[in-house]
């Protein structure tokens, strides 16, 4: 974006227009929000698979990294390590792993445990959030930081395996999203990504030119319901 700003010369003449930069959304913040291409970002060792939550052209980065809970079940990414190793790239460009349909991500090695046990999906704040899958309500409470709720949890039992609990937090619920709805991966609107970024330093803005902000995924076994609601 240009502003333009009148100065007047010496001597009385007329004003005259100057071109003065000014700071520019970012832009993924400008690309179209609505629902994403129906793409698999990761599956699990059980068969179950997670599709990219947000509008491609919104994802600011994918990152990967540990949690630190023995529960939590790791994911095998899919798509193209930016940040791999030497040998990584080496045995891909042999294999064609590299060469896969999928999106880019990063791993970090931040966080406990397996250093993909959880997917960070970074956006703007605001950006429109859908479910990675197919499955069923089966919680939203408050997500909570230091003493004070932000935004949301949001639990998904998978249709495809019911054994497994997907939850999502950062975000707002959509209003019209409730306990007991059925979600269709990548067409069900769960709500919005929060902006945290004036709460925590968020491990994401290393990969991104913004402060950060995202949607954070993980897996886990699926406990009692009574323990859920």
């Amino acid at each position: 974006m240009v502003v333009l700003v009148a100065t007047a010369l010496r001597g009385g003449s007329a004003p005259r227009i100057q071109a003065a930069v000014a700071v520019s959304p970012p832009k993924h913040a400008l690309a179209p929000d609505g629902p994403p291409l129906p793409t698999l970002m990761a599956s699990g060792p059980n068969g179950l698979e997670l599709d990219v939550p947000i509008a491609q052209a919104r994802v600011t980065a994918i990152v990967y990294h540990g949690v630190g809970d023995a529960r939590i079940i790791p994911l095998a990414p899919v798509g193209h390590q930016k940040n791999a190793g030497l040998l990584t790239k080496v045995s891909n460009l042999i294999t064609g792993a590299s060469n896969g349909a999928g999106p880019g991500y990063y791993v970090d090695g931040a966080g406990g445990g397996t250093e993909t046990g959880s997917v960070d999906v970074g956006a703007v704040a605001g950006t429109r959030i859908y479910s990675p899958v197919d499955g069923t309500v089966v919680g939203i409470r408050p997500y909570v930081l230091d003493g004070s709720p932000h935004g949301s949890v949001l639990q998904i039992q998978p249709t495809s395996t019911p054994a497994d609990i997907v939850t999502l937090t950062n975000l707002r619920p959509a209003p019209e999203i409730a306990v007991g709805d059925q979600v269709i991966a990548a067409r069900t609107r769960l709500g919005t990504v929060i902006d945290l970024s004036r709460v925590i330093t968020q491990e994401l803005a290393k990969y991104t030119s913004d402060a950060g902000n995202h949607v954070h995924l993980e897996v886990g076994p699926a406990p009692a319901a009574s323990l859920l609601l």
